[in-house]
């Protein structure tokens, strides 16, 4: 069977790289729609070796559509996702807009995949935050093995998690500096070039961002609603690639031996452990790979069952275009679309 696929906001980073990874896992589409706003009407993307060219968003059919893949924000998802399911279109998509609505599945395949089923209340389903996906990926076999009571998390966040402006702010900024000509932030609320920033999102009442909170809540949503979870979420100067440093309290005793035997098997994971200089992963290193890598497993003598960890993954990717990309095919596999071109 085959699919017609339509990816909204195909002009933007995520956008483009699904287009990338439709492409590259040779996803069964018969009919791939590059959608993006009027503005963009005619702009060219690539798709494989072809290119489309973006077609308007408000006069596309949808009805001929099996997935809508969507990432044009949130602004423009709660207005278009009702509208584009009710066409008969699965929408998967990688806003916040539909992760906190008790009849949208918000789906890691590798950590709750039955809970991909749900999705027939709105045929809309929900793409996890860049920074928890990566998280609970590496969460999830250890939470199996030795359940997970609290977890500390440190976040060290690139700037394409922040869009492709924020991309160019990091570019002229370090530019402008080695010429003697500083640029005024404009994305970021400091300067971001030479510089890291403890500020992602919205601040919140109890002090926290916003970001902050979404890593507590998705991971409750997704993982287990009884794991106790604290994050600080840093902006760095990196292009692309999320970093986490991970402190995790266990209710049973675990290894750091055991640790890496259970995270070597588990999907979507790969463990670069090497107690030596480079033996672990940094984010320049893990951009454009399907796969979340962990390293620098190690006890934490400070609690009676505790672990640190180091977490890296490409955050356009399994943060964003991988993950929307392995809920359709999730959905196809366990035979739960009807509809095919």
């Amino acid at each position: 069977m085959s699919y017609s696929v339509a990816v909204v906001g195909a002009t933007g980073n995520v956008g483009r790289e699904m287009l990338n990874i439709l492409a590259e896992r040779e996803f069964p589409a018969s009919e791939v729609h590059a959608i993006a706003s009027r503005r963009s009407l005619g702009v060219e993307v690539s798709f494989g070796d072809r290119t489309l060219k973006c077609q308007d968003l408000e006069q596309f059919d949808f009805s001929k559509v099996d997935f809508c893949l969507m990432s044009a924000g949130s602004a423009v998802s709660k207005d278009w996702s009702p509208r584009i399911g009710k066409a008969g279109a699965i929408v998967i998509d990688n806003s916040s807009c539909w992760r906190y609505d008790p009849d949208v599945p918000l789906i890691v395949p590798e950590v709750n995949a039955d809970a991909v089923a749900g999705y027939t209340k709105k045929n809309i389903i929900a793409n996890p935050n860049c920074s928890t996906a990566q998280m609970v990926v590496a969460l999830k076999p250890l939470h199996e093995a030795a359940g997970i009571k609290r977890v500390v998390v440190s976040t060290y966040q690139s700037v394409s998690g922040a869009g492709k402006d924020a991309m160019d702010e990091l570019f002229e900024q370090t530019r402008a500096i080695f010429v003697n000509d500083p640029k005024e932030p404009k994305k970021f609320t400091k300067q971001i070039a030479f510089n890291v920033i403890p500020h992602i999102d919205v601040f919140m009442k109890d002090g926290s961002t916003k970001e902050e909170w979404k890593m507590v809540a998705e991971t409750h949503k997704i993982l287990d609603p009884k794991i106790e979870l604290t994050a600080t979420c840093v902006r760095v100067p990196v292009f692309v690639g999320h970093s986490e440093s991970i402190n995790i309290e266990f209710e049973r005793p675990i290894t750091p031996e055991e640790a890496r035997d259970i995270l070597r098997e588990a999907p979507g994971l790969m463990v670069v452990d090497k107690h030596e200089d480079g033996g672990y992963v940094t984010p320049v290193e893990c951009v454009g790979d399907y796969a979340t890598f962990v390293s620098r497993i190690r006890t934490d003598t400070t609690v009676e069952h505790g672990l640190n960890l180091w977490c890296v993954s490409d955050n356009l990717r399994k943060g964003a275009a991988l993950n929307t990309i392995q809920i359709a095919e999730t959905i196809i596999n366990r035979g739960l679309l009807n509809k095919a071109a």
